[in-house]
């Protein structure tokens, strides 16, 4: 009786149910976007661009169109990397068919920077299909920072925290 507790606890977490979040991994309260346009645009281009992602060994171009050419890759594992070739070549050889990313369903924040575009935060999952799955998924953290431009949005800042 307890696993099953545990098992549906678990799945109302990944759900994002409100309330069910731990602490740890909840951002702002009560979160309302200034600007509902601007959260609806991010929300949708970040649902495209980690469709690319999680396609990417069919979509790589598609993926890697997103990303601006001066773009900077924070990640707590890796280190920053500055190349987008180098960005999009790692993804190919680590992440294509091996690797899938979840939203946390509600987590996403987006905030408007004037003159240049917005920052999304938020919260997701990582899923890799070449080793077992863990009884509980962990819940990273992200920072995109979007740069609106004459060729459309582009991710030009990335942090990804796991």
């Amino acid at each position: 009786m307890k696993s099953k507790l545990k098992f549906i606890i678990g799945l109302l977490l990944v759900a994002g149910v409100p309330g069910l979040v731990p602490a740890q991994y909840q951002l702002r309260r009560n979160y309302k976007p200034e600007d509902t346009a601007l959260y609806n645009t991010i929300v949708r281009l970040d649902s495209i661009f980690f469709a690319a992602y999680n396609s990417c060994q069919f979509n790589l171009d598609k993926y890697a169109a997103f990303y601006s050419d001066s773009l900077e890759f924070y990640h707590d594992q890796s280190g920053l990397n500055r190349s987008k070739a180098e960005v999009v070549e790692a993804t190919k050889e680590n992440i294509c068919g091996k690797v899938t990313r979840e939203l946390v369903k509600g987590s996403i924040e987006v905030y408007p920077i004037k003159g240049y575009g917005a920052v999304e935060i938020g919260l997701h999952i990582f899923h890799n299909n070449q080793e077992p799955p863990p009884k509980t998924p962990k819940i990273g953290r992200f920072v995109l920072v979007w740069q609106q431009t004459a060729d459309g949005w582009k991710i030009s800042r990335v942090i990804s925290l796991h």
